[in-house]
């Protein structure tokens, strides 16, 4: 990762939302990015121009675009019609990105467009977030990573967010995934939490 000082950028061309620049360098912004929370609260995963991301609940293209910089090609996924108008644009100005408008519980539909990846990123807000990133594992590289970003309140309201978190973890290992890092996000985004799991090289492993 590039940090200047205590900053979080990306090297890429600027004014895909406004984000305030550090010379030629674009400032990641941790309120606005769960993943640049993560890597101000975590270790994270090293982005490198090698790998290949499938991104979940892709939105406007905000996070979208900074991972773009630093990766190969990013695959990005987004249901709703409004958002998906942002991130074509993002996807005009950085021809690394594959917008995909689809239901990301179902990724069979999407199963043409997309090569096998190295990192799975999985910030859909909806209750059945573990299986929804667990079930898009199978375009996932064996050893290759899944960062889920786990927005508690939306899993179950009525529950503590200690315990959605721990049943979220358990759901991943009986899965087969081994957990690597687990962290919640606070300051920079309440109730949410980041967990990365590594997919085994082979079956039972």
């Amino acid at each position: 990762m590039i940090w200047i000082g205590d900053v979080l950028v990306s090297l890429g061309e600027g004014g895909v939302y406004n984000e305030r620049m550090l010379g030629s360098a674009r400032i990641w912004e941790p309120y606005r990015s769960k993943l640049a929370a993560f890597y101000h609260v975590g270790k994270g995963v090293e982005l490198v121009p090698s790998l290949r991301v499938l991104y979940l609940g892709a939105a406007n293209g905000t996070t979208v675009s900074h991972v773009a910089d630093y990766c190969e090609v990013v695959y990005a996924v987004e249901f709703a019609p409004r958002p998906m108008q942002d991130l074509i644009e993002v996807a005009r100005r950085r021809r690394n990105v594959i917008p995909i408008m689809a239901d990301a519980t179902r990724p069979e539909t999407y199963a043409p467009l997309v090569e096998a990846v190295d990192l799975v990123y999985q910030d859909v807000a909806q209750p059945d977030q573990a299986s929804i990133a667990i079930r898009n594992c199978v375009f996932l590289k064996p050893g290759g990573y899944l960062i889920l970003m786990l927005k508690t309140r939306s899993v179950d309201v009525r529950k503590d967010p200690l315990i959605v978190f721990d049943e979220t973890l358990l759901a991943l290992e009986e899965a087969g995934f081994t957990v690597q890092e687990s962290v919640w996000l606070a300051p920079y985004h309440q109730d949410h939490a980041a967990i990365i799991c590594v997919k085994p090289e082979k079956p039972g492993e």
